[in-house]
């Protein structure tokens, strides 16, 4: 049976985010901004990436520790090649009862069925607009949103399960709510708004840019009424809502307007093997170096659970509570370690 590692505020280790790469074709703008990972900047070469056997070795470790769910990350993940190699991998590693991923889709398309035949459950696709001019600006290179909406379908017809994340700015696409809310509950996917957060230091970030949750469920309550439901399972980072008299659902990440720290379970490992224990991270923990230095996995293993064992943060409660000094921190950029 797996160790139950619990961190100093008593959170289980269940979770495991594992980026693949820190490149992405998109230059979102709370992201990437193209002003800075412009056409100079310096990605990590492939020598520093974790290899798909460090990759499989650790997922091996991380699951005697607990770790159950395993999501794929990047940047954009699908721009690792022979993604569906890792997926397979993985997917043999005993305790990893679930893998996910989280793609901006616009390649999806041309991997979903082999990702699909390697072993991915579920993938989630981050789409911020309906509108194609809109959504050029938003993604910061001119995609059209057919192409997304293309690689869901085919997600879809593949067998994968299929969640939609938009990320929700006021002044910016906050217009485009209720459009999505109609047109995937239409599809029959589960949309989820997530309030904008300060994720790094240069997505140019202003509480008056947030959309409160509440009023994003009471926009649309107004057209399509809403009732709350349960949590799933402890840790889940969403508030879930169906629409009345129906099975399908909206979900709303409130780390902004409503912390969820006290329930996090998830660890990051960057693409360079740095193991990070919250989004808003100012450092991480390395790992290859212990990988590629001959450590045995009973050595990582003390490891990482010394690392989860000392673990406190509560980054978006000590926003919440105003921390002082907290909006000068150094955060990790999320392209390195994923959303």
């Amino acid at each position: 049976m797996p160790e139950k590692v619990l961190d100093l505020r008593n959170r289980p280790l269940r979770d495991l985010r594992i980026s693949v790469t820190d490149k992405c074709n998109f230059r979102c703008r709370y992201c990437m901004p193209a002003e800075i990972f412009g056409p100079d900047f310096e990605f990590l070469p492939q020598s520093k990436l974790l290899t798909f056997e460090e990759i499989t070795r650790l997922t091996q470790i991380f699951t005697s520790l607990g770790v159950g769910k395993i999501r794929i990350t990047g940047g954009e993940p699908l721009m690792r090649r022979n993604l569906p190699e890792l997926i397979r991998m993985i997917r043999e590693v005993e305790g990893v009862q679930d893998i996910a991923m989280t793609t901006n889709g616009s390649l999806l398309s041309r991997h979903a069925q082999a990702l699909k035949e390697a072993g991915l459950d579920r993938v989630t696709v981050s789409l911020d607009s309906l509108d194609n001019e809109r959504f050029g600006v938003l993604n910061g290179r001119g995609y059209q949103v057919d192409a997304v909406l293309e690689g869901i379908r085919v997600a879809a017809d593949a067998g994968l399960s299929i969640k939609i994340n938009m990320v929700v700015q006021r002044g910016v696409n906050d217009q485009d709510i209720l459009p999505m809310a109609r047109y995937f509950r239409e599809q029959g996917h589960t949309l989820r708004f997530i309030e904008f957060m300060d994720v790094g230091n240069s997505n140019g970030w202003r509480l008056d840019q947030v959309v409160p949750s509440r009023e994003i469920v009471r926009m649309i309550h107004t057209e399509m009424p809403l009732v709350a439901t349960e949590a799933n399972y402890y840790g889940e980072v969403a508030s879930r809502y169906r629409y009345e008299g129906s099975d399908q659902e909206i979900g709303l990440i409130s780390s902004v307007t409503q912390a969820f720290c006290s329930t996090c379970t998830r660890a990051r490992l960057s693409a360079e093997g740095k193991l990070y224990n919250c989004l808003f991270a100012s450092s991480g923990d390395d790992l290859r170096e212990p990988v590629r230095d001959g450590r045995t996995d009973e050595e990582i293993r003390e490891l990482i659970r010394a690392i989860w064992e000392r673990r406190d943060v509560r980054y978006s409660e000590e926003r919440l509570s105003e921390t002082p000094g907290l909006a000068q921190r150094e955060k990790v950029e999320m392209s390195h370690i994923g959303g």
